[in-house]
């Protein structure tokens, strides 16, 4: 393989890991394995500067996929920091620091490392503003509404006047996440693979009904600029817990390379018994003087690192080795295990990924072998103990048929997985209607597993447009299903019809087309009937569609038993055609008009507000300039609504502004 093309497989495999972690929340491979291969991509680039890209995701931050949310810009980049996973490389950031800064004195403020979101809170004249998640770092997500789902936070700070920004990090108490996923045990539903994933899922969430009864936490670890003049880091923090907010307890600054290495073993030591998770610790240069003085690379400040612990492991045994059929018709081989503890929770199963990985670790039934969370999260076996396998052990199979419905499996091209491509396999059509009614598709809250088992067991679905044929009787006849739990299950199935042509695109299935890929096809292509006509050609000149993904959504719309049942979906009331926007036709109120919102309106969100004006063609902008229109103001509006009336931009509250909305329905 030349460089270019290892290059790009790189890319396309770190672009497909971004995906996982940000849009879908369910991580595949640890922080480590993640930071290796970003590494290798990093070295490489530098190696060969006439293959850089500026779309490269070595040049990236976080992540801009989620795109649902009202975007907002950073006044100031919000920067990850580099990790790191050895002591000998925290010893050489010690040296590289002292060595930029020589003849000063060095003193560094050290935390633990929070598993949680990144955040950036804004407060206009001590007034709490938005919420804003880090995005690309340059632009995130104004998730304000869900705000309020954070325990202990300030909505007011005395004494701070003009635009303050705090940093920190969103998550989830241990015992909180256990709690949420108990009642979902009890309700039959998939539990949550780990606090950092439900509290992400939670501060993006759309739907705020999905947060009640959640408590979020928050840490800062830092504001952008000074608070009154303090110019270190540690007394920044002890600031910030003076105005009201809860600071991690163990920050403590060291002025050594031997403090710093004291600190990381401490608190490796002392992470089981936290009430939340940290992988790591976090060490930045204490003076914000020096800290800015060494600037910055393009993604990482050089005045900080992050030490990331290693996963933990533990031994077991794996009683057998499973082969699941997920909703593509690909099969995973799954251990099977003695169930054991570690890092906080029993773990009775760890994917084996495919046969080339069984075939590369040796594993087989009845091995001894040594499993740990990559990244806390995930289990996998990473070793066996081949000195204590039976005698009589022999290699592991894999099947030639489909274990769910018994037809022959495939391996396409150069794939390594195994697929059932009986479209009407039980197990592809189980996880193909979890899929559709998942959240990101079309959100049919309550359909879970064991609902979906049981309407399949019962024949009453074959497949998710049988969705939109039940009736009360028949819910309410199954286990564990009253009238009313069949009432919900039958609103949320006719709450899906108000769902966009991007969710029911997502929903249908296809193989390689996320929610960002769907979102792009409703954008240019305007209607599902066009994108089922489209060729290949027309597909790839699509934006970030390439030649598999445009393979993959031409086979899907020529098979035609998926052409009958997206025609079947139609007849259901399903969006077909791309949400309604208002073109920018004369004489409408909103058509080209900027607005800048402010305060708390009597009933609608920032949010929802924001959604009335950009369908009608107008412009939403965070701050005030004589470019403004129009300014919507609802109660304590803070700065902005004096910038308006100095600059005599019109101001309007909700009535007059829903009375604009209703005139253009």
């Amino acid at each position: 393989m030349d460089q270019r093309e290892r290059i790009e497989r790189l890319r396309r495999e770190i672009a497909e890991h971004n995906r996982r972690y940000y849009e879908e929340n369910q991580p595949v491979i640890s922080d480590e394995e993640y930071d290796a291969l970003l590494r290798e991509l990093e070295l490489l680039e530098r190696e060969h500067p006439d293959l850089a890209s500026p779309e490269s995701p070595s040049l990236r931050v976080g992540s801009d996929l989620v795109r649902e949310f009202r975007k907002r810009e950073h006044r100031e980049p919000m920067l990850s920091i580099a990790n790191t996973y050895s002591q000998e490389e925290v010893a050489e950031f010690d040296r590289r620091v002292r060595r930029e800064l020589e003849g000063e004195t060095v003193e560094y403020s050290c935390e633990p490392k929070i598993d949680g979101v990144a955040l950036e809170l804004v407060y206009e004249d001590g007034r709490l503003v938005a919420g804003v998640t880090r995005g690309d770092g340059f632009v995130g997500d104004d998730v304000t509404p869900n705000l309020r789902f954070i325990s202990s936070l300030p909505f007011r700070l005395e004494g701070v006047s003009g635009e303050f920004m705090v940093r920190g990090e969103v998550y989830l108490e241990r015992a909180e996440f256990e709690k949420i996923n108990e009642l979902r045990r009890e309700e039959g539903l998939k539990t949550f693979a780990n606090p950092r994933n439900l509290a992400a899922g939670s501060i993006k969430a759309l739907d705020q009904a999905l947060l009640e009864g959640r408590t979020l936490c928050f840490f800062p670890y830092g504001t952008v600029g000074a608070i009154n003049g303090e110019m270190s880091q540690h007394r920044r923090l002890l600031r910030l817990r003076e105005m009201g907010f809860t600071v991690n307890p163990h920050i403590e600054r060291q002025n050594s390379v031997e403090g710093l290495m004291d600190f990381i073993g401490r608190f490796e030591g002392l992470r089981s018994t936290l009430p939340y998770d940290i992988d790591g610790v976090v060490i930045k240069v204490d003076s914000l003087d020096q800290f800015r003085r060494l600037g910055t690379t393009a993604k990482n400040p050089r005045g900080a690192v992050a030490f990331k612990y290693r996963a933990r492991q533990t031994e077991t045994v794996i009683r057998s080795i499973i082969f699941q059929v997920g909703r593509t018709g690909r099969v995973t081989p799954v251990a099977d295990l003695e169930p054991v503890l570690l890092a906080g929770s029993t773990i009775s199963r760890a994917t084996l990924h495919n046969e080339q990985e069984i075939a590369r670790k040796d594993i087989r039934e009845r091995d001894t072998v040594v499993i740990e969370k990559g990244g806390d999260v995930i289990p996998k076996v990473v070793e066996v103990r081949k000195d204590r396998r039976p005698a009589d052990s022999e290699p592991v199979h894999f099947p030639e048929n489909c274990p769910v419905c018994g037809s022959p499996l495939v391996r396409e091209g150069e794939e390594v997985d195994y697929r059932c491509v009986n479209a009407a396999c039980p197990a592809v059509v189980e996880n193909s209607i979890l899929h559709f009614a998942s959240r990101n598709a079309l959100n049919i809250e309550g359909m879970g597993p064991a609902l979906v088992t049981q309407l399949m067991q019962s024949g009453l679905v074959r497949d998710y447009a049988d969705l939109y044929t039940l009736t009360r009787e028949q819910l309410a006849d199954l286990d564990r299903m009253g009238e009313k739990s069949a009432q919900n299950i039958l609103d949320a199935i006719g709450g899906s019809r108000k769902r966009t042509l991007a969710h029911l695109i997502f929903g249908l299935g296809i193989r390689h087309v996320g929610t960002g890929t769907a979102r792009t096809l409703a954008e240019q292509f305007g209607s599902l009937d066009a994108i089922m006509d489209a060729d290949r050609e027309t597909l790839q000149a699509v934006p970030d569609i390439g030649p598999i993904a445009a393979e993959s959504i031409r086979d899907f719309f020529d098979n035609e038993r998926n052409r009958v049942l997206v025609e079947r979906l139609r007849e259901y009331g399903l969006p077909f055609t791309k949400e309604r926007t208002r073109p920018a036709a004369e004489g409408g109120f909103f058509a080209g008009k900027t607005f800048v919102l402010t305060g708390t309106l009597p009933t609608l969100t920032r949010e929802q507000a924001s959604e009335l004006i950009l369908a009608r063609g107008g412009k939403v902008t965070s701050s005030v300039s004589k470019k403004t229109d129009y300014v919507l103001a609802g109660t304590d509006p803070g700065s902005k609504l004096e910038k308006a009336r100095a600059l005599g931009v019109t101001v309007i509250g909700e009535e007059e502004f829903l009375a604009r909305v209703r005139e253009e329905e």
